[in-house]
């Protein structure tokens, strides 16, 4: 499903040249659950923003469902992206102005689902994730925390083929951090692919996978002991 072919990524400020990224060679299958770990600044934002078409390498070649996407339009990277990708990013990226309800709801009106059903899957996940008291409150209402489960909610209702998480547990206690990875799980036996990028061992072994970066370069691959349990 996603494959990253000698996959360099080097950011040029003036005289200045920072490696993000050297000779990433890596495959995805479809349902897998991959985590990615790693220290700070060693290229794991970078890795997964390419992924996910928000940026794109220097160098090397990005096959997704088999077509090469290294170089195309930024029309066709959004189409793709919308195809294919959700996000969970640490920032939340939850839009001020709209409800917890709203924000939720936002991803089911851009694929022009019916009122009835956005309702009915809404209602689910707002009940699935302990947010129904919050429906009507406003982001800036909620403790960030909460805004993660927000964020998180809004990324799975729709059910996208590819989940790509940038510690999505970062800002969570280890209980609600828990019933993140619990809902990853769920949708990852359903079919959902999901890349994680996490500091937390424990969680990482709840993929199947787990690769470890390190000053950009991709050190060890191992297979998880903790299937998806």
């Amino acid at each position: 499903m996603i494959q990253l072919n000698d996959i360099d990524k080097v950011f040029r400020h003036k005289d200045l040249e920072t490696r993000a990224l050297c000779n990433i060679n890596i495959t995805v299958s479809a349902g897998e659950f991959v985590s990615i770990m790693g220290p700070s600044g060693c290229g794991k934002s970078s890795l997964l923003n390419i992924i996910g078409l928000i940026d794109s390498p220097t160098s090397g070649d990005y096959l997704l469902n088999g077509r090469k996407v290294s170089g195309i339009s930024e029309r066709s990277k959004t189409d793709l992206r919308k195809e294919n990708f959700a996000f969970i990013f640490q920032s939340f990226n939850l839009i001020d102005d709209l409800t917890i309800r709203e924000n939720i709801e936002l991803p089911l009106v851009y694929q022009k689902i019916g009122q009835q059903e956005r309702n009915e899957n809404v209602n689910k996940i707002l009940e699935d994730f302990k947010l129904k008291h919050r429906a009507n409150f406003f982001p800036n209402e909620l403790s960030g925390g909460q805004q993660q489960l927000v964020a998180v909610a809004r990324a799975i209702i729709a059910k996208p083929r590819v989940i790509l998480a940038d510690e999505p547990t970062g800002n969570l206690d280890s209980t609600h951090g828990e019933d993140i990875i619990q809902q990853l799980v769920k949708l990852n036996e359903s079919g959902t692919t999901i890349i994680m990028v996490t500091h937390a061992l424990l969680q990482a072994q709840r993929s199947h996978r787990i690769i470890h970066l390190f000053d950009g370069h991709i050190v060890t691959e191992s297979y998880s002991r903790l299937i998806l349990k």
